[in-house]
């Protein structure tokens, strides 16, 4: 059935008046003239027999219908422009779009991309977050990062990174309540997340941990609110290494039993299959596969 649509120009004079707030500036926006911008929203108006516009004093502002449809009108503009940024010339294409688990992001990927932009200096990546309970393959991404294996059927994916949980604090805590030995842990608070249940369990149980439950805990919702705390020395947290290699290195974080560590599952780098990848695209793929590899081999080094 073919689509009944309306004009587009006529569209996206409407779209733009009513996010710019006058048709004079609409007029600005989309080089031509205010009367040039009425006439097409006059024809909008007609042709969905609506009134979309109303004057107030020398003003049109957009009635409340109007302003329903222009921010629906607006979602669907940018994601034809987002459509058309993904599959047009990938040879032109120097902006990103990546969708990465929150903590990730700010702990492991944000921190290293300096060292892309040495390499694409013209470069820009986005990042949008996501948090560990959000499965969704969803938005207008070139790049999306989870944790799996998972059934990534339309996705190629590129394993880059092995995680594993480990005992971490801060140095300032430690310092006030030592951890020699395995049992001082019964000394202290620890640290648990909503969104990781069973983290401080598995690790307990690699510790082979024989003493007096419960100990004290305070939960958070996610776990970059939990390592906030954990940086704070408000108590003993379970964390990813390497994800949490920076801080570990620059002793924001200390690792008091490196050697229990339990495996978590891997991070993959996640692309449409039927989606040509750009040269852009492919540089940002072997960086992120060599900066996994360099930072589980930095991670595996004994701390000093």
């Amino acid at each position: 059935m073919a689509r009944r649509l309306p004009p587009l120009s006529a569209l996206r004079a409407f779209e733009v008046a009513a996010r710019a707030g006058s048709f004079t500036a609409a007029a600005t926006e989309l080089g031509v003239t205010h009367g040039a911008v009425s006439k097409q929203i006059q024809a909008l108006e007609v042709w969905l027999g609506r009134q979309l516009f109303r004057r107030s004093g020398q003003r049109m502002l957009p009635t409340p219908h109007g302003r329903a449809y222009a921010r629906e009108i607006s979602n669907a503009l940018d994601q034809i422009a987002e459509s058309s940024r993904r599959f047009g010339s990938s040879t032109s294409s120097s902006v990103l779009q990546i969708c990465a688990p929150a903590t990730f992001a700010m702990r492991w990927l944000i921190p290293r991309l300096s060292k892309f932009y040495e390499q694409r200096p013209r470069a820009e990546i986005c990042v949008s977050t996501s948090t560990t309970t959000d499965h969704t393959l969803t938005g207008h991404f070139d790049v999306i990062i989870r944790r799996g294996p998972e059934n990534w059927d339309q996705y190629d994916a590129l394993e880059f990174l092995k995680e594993s949980n480990t005992l971490v604090a801060s140095p300032t805590l430690l310092k006030r309540k030592p951890l020699r030995k395995i049992s001082d842990i019964s000394e202290h608070t620890l640290l648990s997340t909503d969104t990781r249940p069973g983290d401080w369990e598995s690790w307990l149980d690699a510790a082979s941990y024989a003493g007096e439950f419960p100990v004290r805990r305070q939960a958070f919702d996610h776990f970059f609110v939990t390592l906030q705390a954990a940086l704070d020395g408000v108590g003993l947290a379970v964390g990813p290494i390497p994800v949490l290699g920076d801080d570990i290195e620059q002793k924001r974080l200390v690792v008091p039993f490196m050697d229990i560590q339990v495996p978590r599952r891997s991070y993959f780098a996640l692309t449409p299959c039927d989606v040509d990848k750009s040269p852009l695209l492919r540089n940002f793929l072997s960086w992120v596969l060599a900066e996994g590899s360099q930072s589980k081999q930095s991670s595996d080094r004994p701390q000093r």
